[in-house]
């Protein structure tokens, strides 16, 4: 039976995720912060410049730390952090899928929609990582979309836990119903194939994952008309 992985993110519904029994999911990811919402996780996620004074304290045997040694590696597979959007949550799905195959991928906690009043994060008052300048990020829309179709291409449903107002356009479930899921209707492997050979054609790569450092090379309007095509392959799906 294929898995159900679970990414919880530092949003302010993250707490939701404490109340949920464990058999509910397989993996629990838990992306920087997050791991304080609940000691139960099996895989914790970070960027490479994330401090080692937020690192979780101890960790069980079977928990499982991910760098970007790890992530890099598995998101290059699916075209690039460029492509996918740099963000941790769209940067744990592509590792989730890789390393996993799940059956289902849930998010919870990572909507990235920011208030301007009261809190960002369930810890209080953040900075909101996803809504920084960058070539990578023109679009979050776009890049849950891409997520999204890519994973049906691969037999997963993506599926959004948080109740709140979400940059993710996934259908909406409660995590005791994710055992009852089934795989994606439509396999949309024609669009997912032309897009991405659209992508590679840009010769845009930056295996290292750093793609800031080929900047110069990269021209913003040719990502946002990929972003396009995403968008409305996700629509026409």
């Amino acid at each position: 039976m294929q898995d159900v992985v679970v990414i919880l993110g530092s949003g302010p519904n993250a707490t939701e995720a404490q109340s949920w029994s464990r058999d509910m999911f397989d993996h629990l990811v838990v992306l920087n912060n997050a791991w304080r919402v609940r000691d139960d996780w099996s895989h914790f996620i970070h960027p490479e410049d994330f401090p080692e004074e937020r690192h979780p304290p101890s960790q069980a045997s079977a928990q499982i730390e991910v760098t970007y040694q790890d992530y890099v590696p598995q998101n290059n597979t699916f075209g690039g952090v460029l492509f996918a959007g740099g963000t941790m949550a769209f940067t744990a799905a592509y590792w989730a899928l890789a390393a996993f195959k799940p059956k289902v991928l849930a998010f919870i906690g990572c909507d990235m929609v920011y208030p301007t009043v009261g809190h960002t994060h369930f810890y209080g008052t953040g900075v909101a990582d996803p809504l920084r300048e960058d070539v990578s990020l023109q679009s979050l829309e776009a890049k849950a979309a891409r997520l999204g179709l890519i994973a049906a291409a691969q037999g997963c449903t993506c599926v959004n836990l948080s109740r709140l107002e979400s940059v993710l356009p996934y259908e909406r479930f409660h995590a005791s119903q994710l055992r009852d899921l089934s795989a994606p209707v439509v396999r949309p492997v024609f669009a997912v194939n032309r897009i991405q050979s659209a992508e590679a054609a840009l010769g845009y790569d930056a295996p290292s994952g750093r793609y800031w450092e080929i900047l110069d090379q990269i021209d913003p309007e040719k990502i946002t008309q990929i972003d396009q095509m995403w968008l409305q392959a996700y629509t026409e799906s």
